[in-house]
């Protein structure tokens, strides 16, 4: 069994620790990435970067943010891109109240409030269960620390100006897999049935008792589905 190439894309603002089970129980059927997205403040030069350093075929998989950026690559260069994960994403591009509640988010962390904005957030990223998960809840906020007040900033201002990506929805000819929490507050199951109805033969999967970072809060059960997506023929 040969190894594919495998580029996994986090969310905002998260790095490579959200993929860490992943990219550890994956080792043995893929070579794992974990591209750093926060050095633009744009989607399209998001994925132009990933494009530049990545394998000349791979699979992808995009998470939240990630997603917004898997969906541009596919707009740039399908035939690089041998199958497609998304995770708690959506195809939509912002609405004006998302927008808003990003504008007053970053307006706080450029006054120095950067760590009240990521403590208030967490609420809306994991499955209220999880919040008493301290090793998760500190994985995350150090994640967050790691990306910084600068790449926040652009990673909002990039997921702000995201494209609408629903009217390319259906030209995507690889194998899809769509995975979301079930109890996600940030992209509800309902944007992930909407893509994979407009995605052709796409496989939908909800994730029991999970929020918005599936990869960190369901580890095994995503791991176990990217198994199955990478092994399928």
């Amino acid at each position: 069994m040969s190894e594919q190439n495998l580029i996994l894309l986090p969310g905002m603002p998260l790095d490579a620790a959200l993929w860490a089970h992943q990219t550890r129980h994956l080792a043995d059927v893929a070579n794992p990435q974990v591209p750093d997205l926060s050095a633009d403040d744009s989607v399209a030069a998001m994925a132009g970067r990933v494009l530049e350093s990545a394998p000349e075929r791979f699979a992808l998989a995009g998470l939240s943010m990630g997603g917004y950026v898997a969906l541009e690559i596919l707009r740039r260069a399908p035939e690089r891109v041998t199958r497609l994960a998304l995770l708690d994403t959506n195809a939509r591009p912002d609405t004006a109240d998302q927008t808003e509640t990003r504008r007053a988010a970053m307006a706080l962390a450029l006054q120095g409030k950067y760590r009240q904005v990521m403590q208030a957030g967490m609420a809306r990223l994991v499955h209220p269960d999880r919040l008493a998960d301290r090793p998760l809840v500190e994985s995350v906020l150090a994640q967050m620390e790691r990306v910084g007040v600068d790449g926040y900033i652009r990673e909002q201002t990039a997921i702000i100006a995201r494209p609408d990506s629903r009217p390319g929805l259906a030209a995507i000819a690889c194998p899809t897999l769509i995975l979301c929490g079930r109890q996600d507050a940030l992209t509800p199951p309902a944007l992930h049935e909407e893509m994979a109805e407009a995605i052709p033969g796409a496989r939908l999967v909800l994730i029991e008792d999970c929020g918005h970072l599936s990869a960190m809060e369901q580890p095994q059960a995503v791991t176990a589905l990217l198994r199955d997506w990478l092994l399928r023929p």
